[in-house]
Order: C-alpha cells, then sequence, then structure tokens
C-alpha cells in the first residue's frame, strides 16, 4: 500500500518595499502585508494559523528576515513567535533588496537588487550570512531550509548553501521563474544540487488557445480549488510522494494600492485554502501535510523523481482564468 502523499503548503512571509525604491513618498509597508487585519481580525498569518489548527494542517512558514535592516527586530519576530507557539514550522526567506537600507563601509553599497541569482559568491554568501543570523535570533534555531525570494536562484545559490551547512532549498517553480542553467529546471520530487536537496515548488502544464504548454506552478491565489484537487487526486495515482504549493499572508486580502491604505478579505482565495486543507484532513489514507522542519533528516538524504510534463486538461484553464478574472475584477465578489 502507498503511503500517502504529502502535500507541503508553504507561506512566504513578508514585508514589501511597496515601491519606495522607485518613489521616495513611499514608504515600506509591514504588518498589513503579513497579518492583514481588517476590524481586528487578521485575514493573512492569523487566518493561515487558524485554519492549518482547525484542520491538522502541518506548513512551513519561510520568513524573510533582512527587512531587518529597515523595520529592525519588530515586527516580524513577533510573527515569528506567533508562527512558532501555534506548532507551525518556520524557515527562511531571502530578499537581498532589504539591505538597500543597510550601508556597509567595510564591504559595499548595498543596491536594490532583489535576485540571489546572477550575485559573486562573495557578496550572496555576506546576504546569507546575514539572513541567517537574524533568523537564528528571531527563531530560536538554525534553518534547515531555505527559499529565495521571487523563485530565483542560480548554481552559485546552491553553492553558497552548501558552503554554509543548509541542507534544504525550495528556490525553484518553473511557473515563476525559470534559471538559465538547464540542471535547474525541477518540475517536482527533490533533487539534489551542490550537496543541497531542492524540493521544487510544483510545476504543472496545460494547454493554451495557442496550443502552447506553458508551465504553472502551484500556488493558491492562481489555481482553482478544482484544478487543485484534479493535481492531487492525479499526482496520488501516479505514485508521487510529496508536493510543495506556494502562497503568501496577502493573497487572502484584496488591496486598492501598495500601500495597503484599504483592505478586504479576499473570501476566494481563503475558501480554496480551506478546501484545500479539508481535502487533505477528510482523506487521511490517501493525503498527509508535510513541513521541512519535521522532515528534514529524511528529505535531505532521499531523493524522489523529477516527474516531468505533468498535465492537466485545458478544461481547468478556461475555469481558472474565468474565475481569477472575476475575482481580480469585482472587488466585492
Amino acid at each position: 500500500m502507498l503511503k500517502p502523499l504529502e502535500v507541503t503548503i508553504t507561506i512566504d512571509t513578508e514585508f514589501s518595499i511597496a515601491g519606495s525604491f522607485d518613489d521616495p513618498r513611499k514608504k515600506p509597508v509591514a504588518e498589513p502585508i503579513a497579518l492583514c487585519e481588517i476590524d481586528g481580525k487578521g485575514h493573512g498569518v492569523d487566518f493561515l494559523l487558524d485554519t492549518f489548527n482547525k484542520y491538522g494542517i502541518k506548513s512551513t512558514f519561510f520568513v524573510e528576515c533582512l527587512n531587518y535592516y529597515y523595520f529592525g527586530d519588530q515586527p516580524m519576530k513577533s510573527i515569528v513567535e506567533k508562527i512558532n507557539k501555534a506548532g507551525q514550522d518556520t524557515q527562511l526567506h531571502i530578499h537581498p533588496g532589504w539591505l538597500h537600507y543597510y550601508k556597509d563601509d567595510s564591504f559595499i553599497d548595498w543596491s536594490d537588487n532583489d535576485s540571489c541569482a546572477g550575485r559573486d559568491y562573495e557578496e550572496l554568501k555576506r546576504v546569507f550570512e546575514y539572513s541567517i543570523e537574524i533568523f537564528e535570533r528571531w527563531a530560536g534555531k538554525r534553518p534547515d531550509a531555505i527559499r529565495t525570494g521571487n523563485l530565483q536562484a542560480d548554481l552559485t545559490t546552491y553553492k553558497v548553501m552548501s558552503d554554509l551547512n543548509i541542507p534544504l532549498s525550495s528556490s525553484i517553480g518553473l511557473g515563476v521563474w525559470k534559471p538559465d542553467d538547464g540542471e535547474l529546471w525541477l518540475e517536482a520530487g527533490r533533487t539534489k544540487i551542490q550537496d543541497v536537496m531542492e524540493v521544487p515548488v510544483f510545476t504543472y502544464q496545460d494547454k493554451d488557445l495557442m496550443g502552447q504548454v506553458p508551465a504553472k506552478s502551484l500556488q493558491i491565489t492562481s489555481c482553482s480549488w478544482p484544478e487543485m484537487k484534479y493535481l492531487l487526486l492525479k499526482a496520488r495515482r501516479k505514485g508521487i510522494e510529496n508536493i510543495v504549493i506556494l502562497t503568501h499572508p496577502f493573497e487572502f486580502i484584496k488591496k486598492k494600492d501598495d500601500q495597503y491604505t484599504q483592505i478586504i478579505r479576499n473570501r476566494v482565495n481563503q475558501e480554496r485554502l480551506e478546501k484545500l486543507c479539508s481535502f487533505i484532513n477528510e482523506h487521511d489514507q490517501d493525503f498527509t501535510s508535510a513541513d521541512f522542519g519535521s522532515n528534514a533528516t529524511e528529505w535531505a538524504s532521499k531523493p524522489l523523481k523529477n516527474i516531468l510534463y505533468f498535465k492537466v486538461p485545458p478544461i481547468y484553464r478556461l475555469g481558472r482564468k474565468l474565475h481569477n478574472f472575476v475575482n481580480d475584477m469585482i472587488w466585492t465578489y
């Protein structure tokens, strides 16, 4: 009998530059993008934690730490403590662009470059060391896994992680960003790169109106529930052992502008997450939730086949496009 398919819901937990690099009148945004509070009720991190608790789901929050150089230890440290208190896993997320606010005369005048790809080894190693130091201070542990910002990574990124003894990464999602190096064109499974086990965001394909088959990474905000359910059931039939799903706290609200001055609950995305968690809970013979921290030792030592060209019927693309269009266009939908 096959063991249950492990569904790993990952949440990139970050603050926002919010256009301040381009317009100095704007300021970076902290709590509104992560806690997403409306009339005293949190629709971001708190909504996620409450939903996971309701259905007994284990998840991993990839927490961005370099925002420290603008906001200081608070408020992200309090969010990390909230996540840990709820029994969920925290790992490290890295957006180098925040170092623009840190003027380090001994090394470099940091630019607003936000990519972990295409950087010099020594510079990137410094970025990672800064991030790890802050994470350890906030989380009280060393990260088992790292996710690069915007899912941008190259072979140098993995060399740095390896040299810093980080066993796991989840820094590839071909539907979000495709690396130049073909060695990193991973759609699923677990693959060793530079002694680091990469566990990519699950990527699949559908056919568009032009007959092309674009890659699409599995995300709550862009994939309809019928599509997610189809993918999970098909993956189970094919004996796939693990699927990684990507989301962010801010995907569960809608905003009027990048300063989050007016927000409203995103009913569609909240219902998608509820249905996903309920499905895993109700079908525990076939599916289980799994986080990076609890499985770090096993995952780092056990590769899984990279499943290529995992396809869904075109009808799901049409349904997804229509549903997302309506949700995006109608504020109160």
